[in-house]
């Protein structure tokens, strides 16, 4: 069967350097810092007392107050970035809605209202419960509640795969609509756990950087001095067409898609697999997938959470698959600027290979101060530069040892 061309056709990014795609590109083109104090719950006997929040946003034009009251934030978060991605399509789905489909994932989903829940049960009982709280939970509902508010009555699903959800949704959609399926896909992924457990857990398992004396550069990805990732909150959308359809409606296009890899580490539920090995396969696979050479990707986004052993297995995986190549990449971790978004993480990190093969501007790895002997690749340090980009990859690896691998190319 011959596989169908996928294009990208709208994006919708809400993150802590932007909320909207043209404010959130502007900000990674300059290298904006998004890490700031927590100010929604008293983080003082926290280890850790920073994150990257989406603050200042108004939803009310997306949800009325109601709606505000009883929705999960990586729902309000999600939606909202769906729905700017499909007005940015300009996808007619209303005269053929079961053409079109949805993919959004979450790492986590809607640990904001368990909490309050619990609390609320254990202080007034199983009476004051709300009906909602499931609901607005569970991880499929920014996908439902996207396809609702969108009228999209095609595929509609949600991938769970940590910090590779994002990733995964894509590729997903990717490939129904490669197949034929579907003529169109939002996709992406969608993160709101900026919470008292939420930093609590991650602080307990030791992932996050505790420089609380100088939160702005905590997040400082293949530097050696790295102690821990930061976390984000966030959505990234794309809307994905095939190519024919895209053509007949005269979309805008940004990009192509061509390429998918997924794999399982098999090895332990949050470090990953020695040297990589799981990531190497993803990249492997998903340049197989685009029929293409490791010599043709000019640019990675890395999946860099500025962690110990993450960058530097991602390091060593990069430099195994690619060669001698390895150091004539530009490569750049984002979430410097950003945070890690998680779940959503893979998601906004496509939007931004779109833009970057698109614009052929490659954004920075920012606080990138001291350069590490085992993280020896152009990790594109502190300041963005201009190449031509024919061929990008997005890595997102997750908690589980899941592994998922994007390649996007310029449109002609």
């Amino acid at each position: 069967m011959e596989k169908k061309r996928v294009v990208i056709t709208g994006l919708g990014a809400l993150t802590p350097i932007g909320h909207t795609v043209d404010e959130f590109w502007d900000g990674l083109k300059s290298g904006k810092n998004g890490v700031v104090n927590i100010d929604r719950f008293d983080t003082s006997e926290y280890s850790t007392r920073f994150a990257a929040q989406v603050d200042n946003f108004d939803f009310s034009p997306y949800f009325d107050k109601k709606e505000l009251r009883r929705t999960a934030r990586f729902i309000l978060l999600g939606v909202t970035a769906a729905i700017d991605a499909i007005k940015d399509s300009g996808y007619d789905v209303e005269s053929d809605p079961e053409s079109i489909g949805v993919e959004i994932g979450s790492g986590i989903g809607g640990l904001d209202m368990l909490e309050t829940t619990a609390a609320l049960l254990k202080e007034k009982g199983p009476a004051k419960v709300s009906p909602f709280t499931v609901p607005m939970m569970i991880i499929d509902m920014v996908a439902g509640m996207a396809a609702m508010r969108i009228g999209a009555k095609g595929p509609n699903s949600a991938s769970v795969t940590a910090c590779a959800s994002g990733s995964h949704s894509i590729g997903n959609a990717f490939k129904i609509i490669q197949r034929g399926d579907a003529k169109g896909m939002v996709a992406g992924g969608s993160e709101g756990c900026i919470t008292p457990v939420g930093l609590a857990s991650f602080a307990a398992a030791r992932s996050l950087s505790k420089r609380n004396d100088d939160p702005t550069h905590a997040s400082r990805p293949f530097d050696a001095e790295r102690d821990g990732f930061v976390m984000g909150e966030g959505a990234g959308m794309v809307v994905l067409e095939e190519y024919e359809h895209a053509k007949a409606r005269g979309a805008k296009i940004y990009a192509e898609i061509v390429g998918f890899g997924s794999t399982g580490d098999a090895y332990h539920m949050t470090a990953p697999a020695p040297k990589g090995e799981g990531a190497n396969r993803a990249m492997k696979m998903a340049l197989k997938d685009a029929g293409i050479q490791p010599t043709d990707i000019e640019y990675i986004n890395a999946h860099g959470t500025s962690t110990v052993l993450n960058d530097k297995n991602e390091t060593h995986a990069i430099k195994d698959v690619f060669g001698e190549h390895a150091y004539k990449l530009n490569v750049s971790s984002t979430k410097s600027m950003t945070g890690h978004l998680l779940g959503a993480a893979g998601a906004v990190e496509a939007v931004i290979c779109s833009k970057v093969v698109q614009e052929n501007i490659i954004p920075p790895t920012i606080n990138y101060e001291n350069p590490d002997p085992d993280c020896d690749l152009n990790v594109t340090p502190n300041k963005a530069v201009e190449r031509e980009v024919n061929y990008a990859m997005s890595n997102s690896f997750g908690f589980g040892g899941h592994n998922a691998v994007l390649i996007i190319k310029k449109y002609s």
